[in-house]
């Protein structure tokens, strides 16, 4: 399913048991009832009436990587953390270029909010999306959080 936003368009997929990925840019797929309650909840954050996701997701969650990717969810909306304070939240607090790698890797941004992740230095590091889009969600995110 493609979704067009305000940061380009996204390529949505899912399985039987969740969604599985969210893609810049791409192709469409087949819609199914959980790509539609997808798009909804996404629609719905870009309108700036959701700030938490509830969609199932079908993700490999093992080793260290999946350990970073699942504690993304854990950054408050409007917040952002340093990829080394996610590596200590992950318990390996050395481990922060893996936590880049995590991020970089992220099946499901946005959902899985990336985005929240900056440098030590407060700098936006880089983003599968573009800088422009990360900008974009922080931005988002900030204005609405003062209305929370």
């Amino acid at each position: 399913m493609l979704l067009e936003t305000p940061i380009g368009p996204l390529s949505l997929r899912a399985s039987e048991r969740g969604l599985v990925s969210i893609d810049f840019g791409g192709t469409a797929v087949p819609e199914t009832p959980l790509l539609i309650d997808v798009a909804t909840q996404l629609t719905e954050y870009f309108a700036g009436h959701r700030v938490l996701f509830d969609v199932p997701l079908d993700l490999d969650d093992t080793g260290f990587r999946g350990q970073a990717q699942a504690a993304l969810s854990d950054i408050p909306f409007g917040e952002t953390a340093s990829y080394s304070e996610l590596a200590a939240l992950c318990g390996n607090p050395r481990a922060v270029r893996a936590v880049g790698s995590a991020c970089a890797s992220n099946p499901v941004p946005i959902i899985r909010p990336c985005h929240r992740v900056l440098r030590a230095d407060g700098s936006l590091g880089g983003y599968r999306g573009g800088l422009k889009a990360k900008e974009w969600l922080l931005a988002h995110e900030k204005r609405l959080r003062g209305n929370l």
